[in-house]
Parts: structure tokens; sequence; C-alpha cells
């Protein structure tokens, strides 16, 4: 079966459109240079640094990417009062998000750090504390949920399982969800071990590995991942899960119905951050009033664009109206 119509002229619809991302945000610093030797004090790679970055991470990373497409991205979650929140700040700052920032004490900001030589990482070292939100950081955080929810038709929670997602905290949330006055559409990028917690939201978009682990199921071949798909609505509760496929694309579950989509992607050199683009562009599609199956087909051309870049890229709107228009895509019912 042929695609909705997605011209490039929907990529329009998402200029200045509104979504609410909440959840964990890390700050992604690559340190990049050349390795072209072994250390004399152990077997391992000198890498001598050349240059730095830094970027978001996390739901930071969902923010970037719905910004980058024209969206208006308000990012709320907790970072640490440290150096590392300032650069998150500036960062949020610089790529036009909307702040709304929860400063803890005694939570240091996570940080990943990737060891980077020749395009290839060497090394990932992580600074992060897990250990699940107290009842007075939750409060700080769906306070600042509470103030924002009348503005937002959608709402993406990206959890990277950091300590904000957890029974009490869920119950809360659809606590506010139901006394906003308006349908508010969640959206999850989920962890395998809360799955249980995410009932009553509108869409999951696991990985493929991700799927295998919620559902508690292999996912070998086609069959396999279609049983996985379906025990997950189940034993979830919700309408709708896009389980991404890496080089095979998308599935799209909806209802009785699933909806495959092939990759767009031409070339793959990093897929570090396909899956913040995916559900950013997903969850932005809604916002802009799009049927869910045709944002899932603006989400693929997104992804596929992000793919072909090293580190935690984003799509513009001119790449993407220009992949939409060359790259034609047919959808197949499976």
């Amino acid at each position: 079966m042929s695609s909705p119509v997605l011209t490039p002229e929907a990529v329009e619809r998402l200029a200045g459109k509104r979504v609410l991302v909440v959840g964990d945000i890390m700050l992604d610093a690559y340190l990049m240079g050349d390795a072209d030797r072994i250390s004399p004090e152990a077997p391992v790679p000198v890498v001598r640094i050349e240059s730095e970055r830094y970027l978001l991470g996390g739901a930071g990373n969902v923010a970037r990417n719905i910004a980058a497409l024209g969206g208006v991205a308000t990012l709320a979650g907790a970072v640490g009062e440290d150096g590392s929140a300032s650069q998150v700040r500036s960062l949020v700052n610089a790529e036009g998000i909307r702040s709304a920032l929860i400063p803890f004490s005694g939570r240091p900001t996570t940080v990943k750090t990737r060891i980077m030589a020749r395009r290839q990482q060497m090394l990932r070292l992580d600074q992060e504390d897990a250990r699940p939100f107290s009842a007075a950081e939750q409060e700080a955080v769906l306070d600042v949920l509470a103030a924002e929810l009348a503005d937002h038709d959608v709402v993406i929670l990206s959890d990277y399982n950091k300590g904000l997602v957890s029974a009490p905290f869920m119950a809360r949330f659809r606590a506010l969800l139901a006394g906003c006055g308006h349908p508010v559409k969640v959206l999850v990028d989920p962890k395998p071990g809360n799955a249980a917690l995410y009932g009553g939201s509108y869409l999951l978009t696991p990985n493929t590995k991700e799927t295998g682990e919620c559902a508690g199921l292999p996912v070998r071949n086609r069959e396999e991942i279609l049983a996985a798909g379906r025990a997950i609505l189940e034993k979830v509760g919700c309408p709708y899960l896009l389980t991404t496929l890496g080089p095979d694309g998308m599935a799209l579950f909806s209802g009785p119905d699933v909806w495959h989509v092939p990759t767009m992607a031409q070339d793959v050199f990093d897929v570090t951050g396909a899956g913040d683009t995916v559900i950013a562009s997903v969850g932005l599609g809604l916002a802009a009033g799009l049927e869910l199956l045709p944002a899932c087909v603006l989400a693929n051309y997104a992804a596929g664009l992000v793919v072909a870049q090293v580190g935690a890229a984003v799509a513009s709107p001119q790449a993407l109206r220009q992949v939409i228009d060359e790259l034609p895509v047919t959808i197949s019912k499976w």
C-alpha cells in the first residue's frame, strides 16, 4: 500500500508548534583527536585530544531535534548545581529551547563523555546519580509540569532510567494530565524495566532490542517482532507502539493493524541519538496536526538524515523537505 501523502510542504506545518519534553537531561561531551600509538603504561591507545564538543543529551537531545525542525520545545527536568549544569543552560539557550530546568543541589548533572579518535568512539565515561528521585524532587518536577501542561497538546517523556520515572511519579503525572482540561498525547521513549509504568500513554517508541525486553519475548524475525509488539500493547495498555527496526525501518502497531515503513537512510555512520530524533519528529508532527502514520513517516525520513552524520545530529527543515521530495516511500501492512 502506498504511504499516506506526505509532501515537502508538510514540513512547513511544523514551524512554531509546541511540544513539552520531560525526562532525564544529560550533557554529551565529545573529546576528539587521533590515536597513533599505544601507551607505555598499559596496553591501551593514547588519544591526543585536538578538539572538544558539547551537546544536549537524553531529553535535551529530543528538545534539540524539535527546535531544529522549527518547533517550540520546552525542556523540563533536573540538572545539578555544577559547571555541567551551566553548560546545559548555555546549550539550551543557544538551541532556542524554552528552559524549565530544575536545579538539585544533591544530584549532579548527568554527563556522558565520549573519547573519539578518527571518527571512532574509543571509550565512554559516565558521571551520574541514578538513584530514584526523592518525593521533594518529584514534586519539584511535577510543579513545573503543572504550569506547562495548559499550553501543550503533546508531551514527550524521555526515560533514560536516571531516577525520574517511578510508580509514584507516574501516578501523579497521570493525575495532572486528567485534570489539565484538554486531551494531551503522551509519547514515551521507554526503558524496559519501567514498561509497566507507562499505562495511559498514547505511544511508546522502543527499538528492536527494547521491544523484546519490554515484552519478555525474542525478536529475531518479523513474526516474533509482531508477537512482542502486540504483547506490549496488552501489557502496558496504550493504543500505539512504534518499534524502530534499525536498517529495516519501523513498524507501527495500531490496534490489529501493523504498518511497516522501510528505512530511508542512504548511509549509516552513527546511530547515536536516532531514537531521540524519531520521537521528537513524531511528537512535533502530531502537534502540527498530522495523523500518526504520516508523522511516523516524517520521523523515518528525519532518522535517515541523522544516522548519516557522526554524533548526535539533527535534521533541518530544508534537508527534510528535500529528502521527502526526492525519495518517496511506500509503506505496507505486516
